[in-house]
Formats: structure tokens, C-alpha cells, sequence
């Protein structure tokens, strides 16, 4: 006997879900009790096996050696898809871990049930790349491959914000306007759906999404704007060379910000640039720990922590950055202001990016009735704010940010895969 589920593939948490035999929606458990598992793998050195979500992390944070990978989705519909890492004396292609990742959801999810999955619906964004539907199309392509490639013989795909409005729907007792905003790791997505529970029962509901549209900005976006603004001066960026007549190279903050592409530091290109750097500047001892930092292969570890001050400054309105290198560390003060004027131009695109999804509608804010919060940013108090603002007359509906979508995708394969 086979079944058919719902992937739920994100930027920082994946999800696979299925309706069970009373009909109901349920996540299955990815890793212990979990019912996610992060999107993150780690090449363990020591003992030549693969470590998946929070094993990964806990490995690698151990200081086990290794080589740690995450946001395994921003590559797709990038050039970075054609790039490989290397483990030890072998080349890893990025869509040959996708596949890796992906093949230990099905692995872990079958084992639970005792039975094969062979058909899935695949939760996608709107947009895996903004303003390309030509890169777009290559994404999906890129995902349905890898997703095949691990013996799904069946595979669709809906939009993850509409999967979002199939779980919210269950709830509801009457026909409502409601925008799905989904703020994941890597991108965020807007939808306006009618719902209720007559509509509810329908197989097609492509007449009751009045508009979607989405943009390439998730938490992994916020994490790099924080680091930037906040960290990376303390490395050098944003300081002169010593005669004064230029700034130093913004690219190499920029990779060391960037989770996908801090691998590409890690060459001895990168290091003799940063000597020709470090012998320019006006402030070389900066230079010099970045240096350090990079030899040490600190990168993904410093963009964890930075990473943590942001969730940190979800709960307080300040937190102390510190970052041992060495016999050195980097310390930096972070305030909720500080993480506000970082995303003020990214808050600005969402918005806007919602401003066109209404005129693709043709409804105005005063006619939404809920607002559903979903994916993991929208817990980020500066962003909900902005929203909540934008729509002060509607419901404010809070799902489960991390499998809310895996749910609709449960329900939305059983729809199509009986």
C-alpha cells in the first residue's frame, strides 16, 4: 500500500505531513518527537556520516570536524545549483544534497508509518526568483527533479501561502477575505483566498485565489542585514584604505554574511586577497580577524549566532553580541532599533509587494477580514507590527508558523492523490 503526502521543503525548517485515516491533517515526526526537521545538513569529518537537523547543528556546534550545510533552497534558480562543495576527497553537487536532504525526509517518514509514500504534493513559493519567470520555471524544475530522483513516482506542487489558507479554513464558520502572508526563511508570499467551509469541500479552488504574488526576502535576508549593519564594520566594512580614497571590497562581507555562499571563501584566492586588503587598510587589525575568522572556518558558526541576537531581540530590546576569534572577539551592542533600520528596506518591499497584491485583486485593505500570519519571520516583532498596521480592522490569525503549510499540502495531496 502507498500513500501521499505534503512536503513542506523550506529555507530553515522542512515538514511532511498526511491526512490520516479520519481525515485530518497530521505532521508526521521527523527527529525524535519533532515534528520538523531544520534544513540543515553536516559532513561529519570524524566519522564519515551525514548528520541532518538538530544533529547537525549539535555536531557542529560541538566543534566537530566537518562541513556544515543549511538554506539548501536558496539555491535554486541560481547559478549556485551548478556549484559543488567538497567533503574531504569528494565533490558534493548542490542538487545532489538537495536529493540527499529530501531522501532522508522520505527515509525518515516511511519508517514512521511503515509504509511506502510515493506521491507528494510539493509546497513551492510564489516567486523562487523575483522578476525571472525563466529562473523561476529552472527552480521548480530543479526541485521536482531532485523530489523524483528519491522514488516519489508522483509529484505536484502548490503555492505554499495557499497551502497555508487549506489549514486555516478548517477553522472558519463563514465565508471570509483573507490574506496569507508567509514570511519563511528565504522568500515571502502573499495570497488573497476567499475561504469558508462550503468552499472548503471543492476540488478546484483556483477561483477563489483573487491574486498572489510574492518576493525573494525571507529571515535568512534579515539575519545577513543585521550582520551587515552590525557586525561586518567590526571586520572592516564600511572603513577606508589607508590613503584615505576608497572604501575596502564589500563582497567578501557580503559572502561572510551569506550562509549559500560562505563555502567560497574558503580558498586560497580568497585569503591572498584579503592579505592585499589587509596591507591597504586603515584599520588592518579589523582585517586581520576576519582573516582569522576565515582560516578558522567560523563563518557559518558567526552567522548562527547572529542569527540568535535577532531572535534574542524578539523577546528584549537590546542584546550583547559577542563572537570569540581567536584571542580576540568580536563585540558588537544590538538594539530592536538597530534590527528595525537594518530591514527598513526590505519592510518596504514587503509591503509594497502586498500593496500589489491587493490591486491585482481589486480589493482594498479596509476589505480584508483575516490576516494569517505564517512562517517563521512573522515572529519577528518589528515585522508583525508593520503588518498588523497595515490592516488594523482585520482578525489577526496566528497559525502554527512552522506547519501550518505541510498541513494544506497533507490535505491538498489527498485532494489530488486520493
Amino acid at each position: 500500500m502507498t500513500l501521499a503526502c505534503g512536503l513542506d521543503f523550506g529555507t530553515s525548517n522542512s515538514t511532511l505531513g498526511q491526512v490520516d485515516g479520519s481525515g485530518q491533517p497530521r505532521l508526521l515526526a521527523l527527529e525524535g518527537e519533532a515534528l520538523t526537521l531544520p534544513s540543515v545538513l553536516f559532513f561529519g569529518f570524524e566519522d564519515d556520516r551525514i548528520h541532518f537537523g538538530r544533529q547537525a547543528v549539535a555536531e557542529y556546534v560541538s566543534g566537530a570536524d566537518g562541513r556544515l550545510l543549511r538554506s539548501l533552497k536558496s539555491v535554486l534558480g541560481t547559478s549556485l545549483i551548478g556549484d559543488a562543495t567538497r567533503v574531504k576527497a569528494r565533490n558534493y553537487g548542490f542538487s545532489e544534497i538537495l536529493g540527499i536532504f529530501i531522501g532522508e525526509l522520505k527515509r525518515r517518514a516511511e519508517q514512521q508509518v511503515n509504509q511506502t509514500i510515493d506521491s507528494v504534493v510539493c509546497g513551492r513559493p510564489v516567486h523562487f526568483v523575483d522578476d525571472d519567470p525563466v529562473a523561476d520555471a529552472a527552480a521548480q524544475q530543479q526541485l521536482e527533479t531532485a523530489v523524483r530522483g528519491q522514488g516519489f513516482a508522483h509529484v505536484d506542487f502548490q503555492f505554499e501561502p495557499i497551502a497555508a489558507a487549506l489549514d486555516y479554513e478548517r477553522q472558519v464558520g463563514g465565508e471570509r477575505l483573507a490574506l496569507i502572508v508567509d514570511l519563511g526563511g528565504g522568500t515571502s508570499d502573499f495570497s488573497l483566498v476567499r475561504v469558508s467551509p462550503d468552499r472548503a469541500r471543492l476540488a478546484d479552488r483556483s477561483g477563489d485565489i483573487l491574486a498572489t504574488a510574492g518576493v525573494h526576502i525571507g529571515g535568512t535576508d534579515f539575519d545577513r542585514l543585521l550582520s551587515m549593519a552590525k557586525v561586518m564594520p567590526e571586520l572592516g566594512l564600511g572603513t577606508k584604505t589607508r590613503d584615505g580614497k576608497r572604501h575596502l571590497p564589500v563582497a567578501p562581507y557580503h559572502d561572510l554574511s551569506t550562509w549559500h555562499r560562505i563555502n567560497r571563501l574558503y580558498t586560497a584566492q580568497t585569503m591572498r586577497d584579503l592579505r592585499g586588503t589587509w596591507r591597504e587598510a586603515q584599520a588592518p587589525e579589523r582585517v586581520a580577524m576576519m582573516m582569522e575568522l576565515i582560516e578558522d572556518r567560523l563563518g557559518h558558526r558567526l552567522v548562527g549566532a547572529v542569527e540568535a541576537a535577532k531572535i534574542a531581540l524578539s523577546d528584549t530590546g537590546s542584546t550583547d553580541f559577542v563572537f570569540p576569534v581567536r584571542d580576540e572577539v568580536i563585540a558588537a551592542s544590538m538594539t530592536i532599533g538597530d534590527l528595525e533600520q537594518a530591514l527598513s528596506a526590505s519592510l518596504a518591499r514587503i509591503e509594497a509587494t502586498i500593496g500589489e497584491t491587493l490591486r491585482r485583486a481589486g480589493v482594498a485593505g479596509s476589505e480584508v477580514d483575516s490576516l494569517i500570519l505564517t512562517g517563521g519571520s512573522t515572529q519577528v516583532p518589528a515585522i508583525a507590527r508593520r503588518l498588523e498596521a497595515l490592516f488594523p480592522a482585520a482578525e489577526l490569525v496566528r497559525t502554527d508558523v512552522l506547519g501550518s503549510v505541510g498541513l494544506g499540502l497533507a490535505m491538498d495531496a489527498r485532494r489530488k492523490f486520493g
